[in-house]
């Protein structure tokens, strides 16, 4: 018989490569997703007041790492919390656009996160993305949807020398091991 698991843990428990970039699981992080309609005051209103900011444009992220919201599709964001807080706050949000054309849900135990950091990043992640990595097109507080090999993910640039890396928890190793094989030490391009 299997056993249960008593409280939440990282995928890998928090695996670590130093190459090209630190490539690292990132802690535990609370992602809600909400759909509905942007231009809806109610909607925008209640997502920016739990989110502590601004309604995010195409491709944008506002906020912090602690919390943000993340534009994901044009009815589609993502707000990233406080793993712990996660689950209340999609409840009050879920009851808060009750009667709305709304969608809310907990998907932080479905996602894992990865941190790339240093400036060999925009370099790492080219050789597995379809991105248009240049600073110019991929600034920081920038968000895209992508494929990294086989894998569906999210990417975040930070800063210039920071970017978090979302994708489906069951695929957390092989997202992993990606990341670490673009980062390996003898594979720098120095295109970027």
């Amino acid at each position: 018989m299997s056993e249960l698991l008593t409280s939440p843990a990282q995928a890998l428990g928090g695996a670590r490569f130093d190459g090209l970039v630190c490539v690292e699981e990132a802690p535990l992080q609370g992602m809600i997703t909400l759909r509905g309609d942007f231009a809806s005051p109610g909607f925008a209103n209640v997502v920016s007041s739990a989110a502590a900011t601004d309604m995010p444009g195409q491709r944008e992220v506002r906020g912090t790492q602690d919390k943000a919201l993340m534009w994901m599709s044009p009815d589609e964001l993502a707000l990233l919390c406080p793993y712990a807080e996660a689950a209340p706050m999609a409840a009050k949000l879920a009851d808060m656009l009750a009667g709305s054309h709304a969608l809310v849900a907990n998907v932080s135990d479905a996602r894992a996160h990865f941190l790339l950091k240093g400036p060999g990043l925009r370099d790492v992640i080219a050789k597995l993305a379809p991105v248009d990595m240049a600073p110019g097109a991929m600034p920081p507080g920038t968000l895209r949807r992508t494929r990294f090999a086989q894998v569906a993910a999210g990417i975040w640039m930070q800063d210039d020398a920071t970017a978090q890396i979302f994708c489906f928890r069951s695929v957390a190793q092989y997202m992993f091991d990606l990341l670490s094989t673009a980062a390996a030490p003898e594979s720098a391009v120095g295109h970027f």
